[in-house]
């Protein structure tokens, strides 16, 4: 047996570079080498020839292998996202010449609407920056609420555990009685609301007391619940009474999902800086507040409000009770809304796990325990988000100019797709050990979630009536929430393959009962031929 080269001590698929290729011929001449120092022989052999495996040295290879791996799989993302963004700038030219060219008896007989002169671009224009504020201002918190509670206010797990399930009650609680005070008291005074409760969140978590910030994660839980439901319900009422088509509401969802990362991307970024300039975890936290303020002032300034049905009349109900019973029939008595809360419940319950699991789940399958390089796996995952809601855009306009089938259909043939490649993507990412494939698999589902968003709202938007939009939207986080807390109180992070397993099971469920149910009736909904009288999509 000869001495044992340094490129023993790895797999023989990872022994590449220059730094180990020089390595193994240094090792290999060894003999015929003459050193010029006295000390140099003995520091190679204490290196190369030590039966000890030389720990150190290998870990930092692959902490250099994997930065370069994951510096270039970032910029394949990005050149990918660019080349989305390019087809899709096309496919939207090509569809805009297509619909000059209409006359407008055309447009009647095709049901697309005109709208009123520039009331895209408007709306657009208001929703998205206000979209772009208030997201910012919620992505500036999550790199650091648990190192600001386990590392600056030296809380222990129990704790953190406490306060991150009390904030995914609150939400599950509250998000009822958000939806119909948004419905009846209006969604431009529960975003305002929003903006005031999320302020106040940002300000009791720099109290290090367990009390207040018990308090601070109840406001932050019911801000959660008003930002995904209020905005969006505000924006497809604001886009119905405009006069916009549901080809220009989607247009604008895609674009929102696409800003999303962007911003995401961004604040990532920044308060990364932000905590390295100022030393201290909270600071992330006021700009958030501050980014809150600003968006309390641009929603004053340039939303109107709007309403559900009976919405803006006095009442003395103020629990809502009476809508809320309304609401749970609706979806009792119709399928396709049973099955769209369904979808909301899997998708983004594995979508809210993902981000307890991913780092974990990547750090036990990293050779030789390298250091992951996690803001250019996070810059990867927005990219791809990013991609995916171009591909959205894309695959919806090009649908519009074939003109082959209604956009419900369109939607609900996604929603579907996008359930059964999660479900691929979380099983791939299980069924191996290669850290490449695993990466590569979560920014797969990475790419979902940017495609799920704007879908999922287009088919809210369409089968969920005016009247009762934000109420249905709020009441599908009821089991949503209930599923993370179960989750994340049975151990998120020590039960991953059993999380992940389960959560690619119910994405594949999900997708099946969506092709069974909502595909299966779209046309005829599309068509008026079926309904209870409460879908009017915009």
């Amino acid at each position: 047996m000869g001495p044992k080269k340094v490129t023993d001590c790895i797999h023989p698929a990872d022994a590449r570079g220059a730094l180990f290729d020089q390595h193994h011929t240094l090792t290999h001449n060894s003999r015929n080498f003459r050193p010029p120092y006295p000390n140099f022989q003995s520091t190679l052999t204490l290196l190369s020839f030590s039966n000890k495996k030389p720990m150190i040295l290998v870990r930092l290879y692959h902490t250099l292998t994997l930065n370069t791996f994951y510096e270039a799989w970032l910029g394949i993302l990005t050149v990918v996202c660019l080349l989305l963004l390019l087809a899709e700038r096309y496919v939207s030219k090509k569809e805009k010449s297509l619909q000059v060219k209409e006359s407008a008896d055309d447009r009647i007989e095709s049901q697309r609407s005109p709208g009123i002169p520039g009331a895209l671009k408007a709306l657009a224009k208001k929703y998205l920056v206000v979209y772009a504020i208030v997201m910012g201002a919620d992505w500036l918190q999550g790199p650091y609420v648990y190192s600001l509670y386990r590392q600056q206010y030296d809380f222990p797990e129990r704790l953190v555990a406490l306060l991150f399930v009390t904030g995914f009650l609150s939400a599950g609680m509250a998000a009822p009685l958000v939806g119909v005070w948004a419905d009846q008291h209006g969604r431009r005074k529960l975003c305002l609301a929003f903006c005031v409760t999320y302020t106040l969140a940002c300000i009791l978590i720099l109290v290090p007391s367990l009390p207040i910030l018990l308090v601070g994660r109840l406001l932050g839980g019911v801000s959660t619940s008003i930002l995904f439901s209020a905005f969006e319900s505000w924006l497809i009422s604001s886009a119905s009474s405009s006069g916009l088509s549901s080809g220009d509401l989607s247009t604008i969802m895609g674009r929102a999902t696409l800003v999303n990362g962007f911003v995401a991307a961004a604040a990532g970024v920044f308060s990364n800086k932000l905590v390295e300039t100022t030393g201290n975890f909270a600071s992330p936290f006021v700009a958030s507040g501050l980014l809150l303020v600003l968006g309390f002032f641009v929603i004053s300034a340039s939303w109107i409000e709007n309403y559900g049905g009976g919405g803006g009349s006095a009442t003395t109900d103020l629990w809502q009770v009476k809508r809320m019973g309304q609401a749970w029939r609706i979806v009792r008595d119709d399928p396709m809304l049973f099955i769209l809360g369904l979808t909301q419940t899997c998708f983004e319950g594995s979508m809210y796990l993902f981000v307890f699991i991913w780092v974990p789940s990547l750090q036990e399958v990293t050779r030789y325990g390298s250091v992951l390089p996690f803001g250019y796996i996070f810059s990867s995952f927005m990219v791809s988000m990013m991609s995916g809601s171009l591909l959205y855009t894309m695959i919806v306009t090009y649908s519009k100019i074939k003109d082959v089938e209604s956009s419900l259909t369109t939607h609900a043939k996604l929603s579907s797709i996008v359930c059964a490649v999660s479900a691929l993507s979380l099983a791939c990412s299980i069924s191996t050990r290669s850290e490449e494939v695993r990466f590569w698999a979560f920014c797969a589902f990475e790419a979902c979630v940017g495609m799920y968003y704007p879908v999922q709202g287009m088919l809210r938007g369409t089968l969920i009536s005016n009247e009762h939009r934000a109420t249905l939207s709020s009441l599908f986080r009821v089991p949503l929430n209930v599923f993370v807390v179960f989750s994340l109180l049975t151990g998120v992070s020590s039960a991953r393959q059993a999380v992940l397993t389960g959560s690619a099971i119910m994405l594949a469920f999900s997708s099946l009962m969506t092709g069974a149910v909502i595909v299966d009736q779209s046309d005829a909904v599309a068509q008026g031929a079926v309904g209870n009288g409460h879908r009017l999509g915009p």
